[in-house]
């Protein structure tokens, strides 16, 4: 069985003080997508416009990511610019365009009804209501959210994390949220919303995991290329739930732990370039020897 991702493709414009990039190809499906397909076959849900380049869509293929589901219509794709300071756990936004997400109102593939794992990246919370509605008892439900919707949307965000069982966000968010300035407390206290279990992402500081059984903490893996954070967020969780598919194993808290790592292991490789240029230049032989030069870089 497959993993169900919904969410953006995009373009992005990015500077850090590593370099820039023009238009390339962004997204949290995007991300998700690449990194979730090393460990399970992907079906992806997204709306671009038919100024999107047929390389990305080919590009997306050759990774094994099933786009029935990509609408394709009339107008532009969505766009955001970003600048990166020495400091990239945070963006400087310098525009987003929303273009043809302003009308994006998944209709999922019959064939995608099925998926037993379903993935609800950052867009609106009652669009991933939407979602969940239209696929048939998926074994595992997550999602990810962001400061705006939490924001704005508040109510709606927290109607749908009654119907999810993961939930992912930072640790901006975990403490906007829950208006706790501990993140202890704050992970407690997301847990009461109604997910099973609650991954706090900190960036380059690693990641908490909370259950009702258990507490985690995962250092991010050490690295001495940092080019373009854009997407690690992202692509940690597609290398958390395509290891959980893969597994089997989707409400045990020892394979969860297992799955972190290798989140960590493809958020590592995603923030080594722009886009999704590292990404798609590796193979599972890499994930797997960052996977054990991690365990090593950990063990005491």
């Amino acid at each position: 069985m497959s993993i169900l991702v919904a969410g953006t493709v995009a373009l992005d414009s990015l500077e850090t003080p590593f370099g820039k990039a023009e238009n390339v190809l962004g997204g949290s499906a995007t991300y998700f997508a690449i990194s979730a397909s090393f460990f399970a076959p992907v079906n992806l849900v997204a709306i671009v416009g038919n100024d999107f380049p047929e390389e990305h869509i080919s590009l997306l293929k050759r990774h094994g990511v099933n786009i029935k589901g990509l609408e394709i219509v009339n107008g532009k794709t969505f766009r955001w610019k970003g600048r990166y300071g020495y400091d990239m756990d945070n963006a400087q936004t310098i525009y987003t365009q929303l273009n043809v997400c302003k009308k994006f109102s998944p209709k999922i593939p019959a064939e995608y009804q099925r998926s037993d794992v379903l993935f609800l990246a950052n867009i609106d919370p009652d669009v991933q209501a939407h979602v969940i509605n239209q696929v048939e008892r998926p074994r595992l439900i997550a999602c990810d959210t962001m400061n705006y919707w939490i924001e704005n949307k508040r109510k709606a965000l927290l109607r749908t994390l009654k119907k999810v069982d993961m939930f992912l966000l930072n640790e901006a968010e975990a403490r906007q949220l829950t208006g706790e300035p501990n993140l202890l407390k704050a992970g407690k206290a997301l847990l009461s919303f109604g997910p099973k279990k609650t991954i706090i992402k900190k960036g380059e500081h690693g990641v908490l995991f909370f259950s009702r059984n258990s507490l985690f903490s995962a250092p991010a893996y050490l690295l001495d290329t940092i080019n373009d954070p854009t997407g690690a967020g992202d692509s940690f969780a597609g290398g958390l739930m395509g290891y959980l598919r893969k597994s089997g194993h989707f409400s045990s808290d020892s394979e969860i732990r297992k799955g972190i790592i290798y989140g960590s292991v493809l958020a590592s490789y995603a923030v080594e370039d722009f886009s999704v240029r590292r990404l798609t230049g590796i193979s599972y032989s890499d994930v797997q020897r960052r996977y054990h030069d991690y365990r090593r870089l950990t063990r005491y």
